[in-house]
C-alpha cells in the first residue's frame, strides 16, 4: 500500500479519537456545567409559580428578614446586593447573621430601602439571578402584587415568602414552608430540612424538661421591655412569648392575643409575676427603658420579683424581624432561671454559642450580648 494512503488513515483514526474525546469530556463533567442554563418551575410562598434558574448563580433579598432565611440555609456567598439596612454602620447591632457577615454584606451594591422598600433600577442593574421578596405580617394579596409587580419592573423572578413565626402552628406552618421554597430554589432542600429538624428538636427539648410539672407549680412571669420595631419600656410584652411557652411558664399577660402588646403599668401590678424578665433591647432607651423605669417608680419597686431579685435579662430577638436563633437561646436561659433542676446540665452560655453556630455558622453570644452591657442571661440588680 502507498505510504501516503497509511498517513491519510493515521490521521483520519487520530482526528476521529479527538473528537470522541471531546465528545467524552462533555458526558462526563468535565467540559462545561451541564446545569447551566436550566430552569425549574416552583411555587412560592404565597403560591404563585415562578420559573427560576437552576440553581442560581447569585440572588438578593428583599424585606425584613429575608437575608437572614438566606444565611440559615448557607447561601450568603450567593448575594449579590443588599437593602440599606445592611450598609449602615450602627451603634447597637442585633442582628446575630449581621454580626456574623455584615463586612461581607456592607461593600455589595445597594438594592433599596429596608422594609422591601426596592429599587427596580437598582436590582436591574446588579443583575441578579432570583430575587426573595420577604413579608410579615402582610396580606398573601398585598404579598403577590407586590412580587407581581417587582418582575414585571425588572424582569428577574420574584420568589414571595412569608416570614411567619414560631408562635403558633399556622405561622410556623408559613416559615418552615418559606425555608423549603427557598431551599428548593438554592439547591439546598437537604439544609432547609435540617433546620426545620433542628428548630423542632430544640422546642421538644425544652418543653419535655418541664412537660411533667404540675399547673399549681408553673413559674408565673412576665417579659417586658420587649423590642418592637425599636426599643421600649417595661408595658411592653409579647402575650404569645415563645420561651413561656416552651417552658411551661405562666405567661401572666396570656389573653391579651399572639402579637406585640402594651399592658397598664396597673395590670402588671395587679399580677405580680414570681420572676420578671427584661428584654435588653430596653437600654436603646433614655434613662435604661424599662430597666430605668423599675429603679424609680415605687409602684414597680413593689412587685415581689423587684423586692425579691428576681429579675433577669434576655436578648433581644426583635431586630429586623425575628432572630429565631436568639429566641432558642433565649427560652434555655428563661428555663434555667424558672426550673434550674430541669436544666441543670445546661450553660445557658455555651447553650446560646451551639445554637447560633448551627443557623448561622458562628459563635456569636459574646459579640452580641456586649451590644447590651451584657445584660443577657444575667440578674439584674436594682
Amino acid at each position: 500500500m502507498p505510504p501516503f494512503r497509511s498517513t491519510g488513515l493515521l490521521t483520519a483514526v487520530m482526528l476521529a479519537a479527538l473528537i470522541l474525546a471531546a465528545l467524552a469530556a462533555g458526558c462526563t463533567g468535565t467540559g462545561a456545567d451541564p446545569t447551566i442554563g436550566q430552569t425549574a418551575t416552583i411555587t412560592d410562598g404565597v403560591g404563585r409559580t415562578v420559573a427560576v434558574p437552576s440553581p442560581p448563580e447569585s440572588v438578593v433579598c428583599s424585606g425584613s428578614g429575608c437575608l437572614r432565611y438566606l444565611v440559615y440555609l448557607q447561601g450568603q456567598d450567593l448575594v449579590a446586593g443588599v437593602d440599606d439596612i445592611e450598609k449602615k454602620e450602627q451603634t447597637i447591632e442585633g442582628r446575630p447573621y449581621a454580626l456574623a457577615y455584615g463586612s461581607q454584606f456592607k461593600v455589595l451594591p445597594l438594592i433599596g430601602e429596608f422594609r422591601g422598600k426596592d429599587d427596580p433600577e437598582k436590582i436591574i442593574g446588579i443583575g441578579p439571578a432570583v430575587v426573595f421578596k420577604a413579608s410579615v405580617g402582610t396580606a398573601y394579596g398585598t404579598s403577590i402584587a407586590e412580587a407581581d409587580k417587582l418582575q414585571e419592573r425588572t424582569g428577574i423572578p420574584v420568589v414571595a415568602l412569608p416570614y411567619g413565626s414560631l408562635r403558633n402552628d399556622a405561622e410556623k406552618a408559613e416559615m418552615y414552608g418559606s425555608l423549603r421554597v427557598m431551599g428548593e430554589v438554592l439547591g439546598k432542600e437537604g439544609r432547609a430540612e435540617e433546620v426545620i429538624a433542628y428548630i423542632e428538636a430544640t422546642i421538644a427539648d425544652l418543653e419535655s424538661r418541664t412537660a411533667d410539672i404540675p399547673e399549681a407549680e408553673q413559674k408565673a412571669a412576665y417579659v417586658g421591655g420587649v423590642s418592637s420595631a425599636g426599643a421600649h419600656g417595661i408595658i411592653s410584652t409579647e402575650p404569645a412569648y415563645p420561651p413561656f411557652s416552651w417552658v411551661h411558664a405562666k405567661n401572666v399577660a396570656t389573653g391579651l392575643g399572639t402579637d406585640h402588646a402594651d399592658v397598664a403599668k396597673e395590670a402588671l401590678v395587679d399580677w405580680d409575676p414570681e420572676y420578671l424578665f427584661i428584654d435588653a433591647g430596653t437600654t436603646q432607651m433614655e434613662s435604661g427603658g424599662a430597666i430605668g423605669e423599675m429603679k424609680n417608680d415605687p409602684a414597680l419597686q413593689g412587685l415581689s420579683a423587684a423586692k425579691e431579685g428576681r429579675i433577669y435579662g434576655v436578648l433581644p430577638y426583635n431586630f429586623y424581624s425575628a432572630n429565631y436563633e436568639t429566641i432558642l437561646a433565649d427560652a434555655y436561659f428563661v428555663g434555667k432561671t424558672l426550673y434550674p433542676d430541669r436544666f441543670a446540665d445546661i450553660d445557658p452560655e455555651e447553650k446560646a454559642d451551639e445554637i447560633y453556630t448551627f443557623f448561622i455558622g458562628k459563635p456569636v453570644f459574646s459579640d452580641l450580648n456586649s451590644q447590651y452591657q451584657n445584660l443577657g442571661f444575667a440578674e439584674i440588680p436594682l
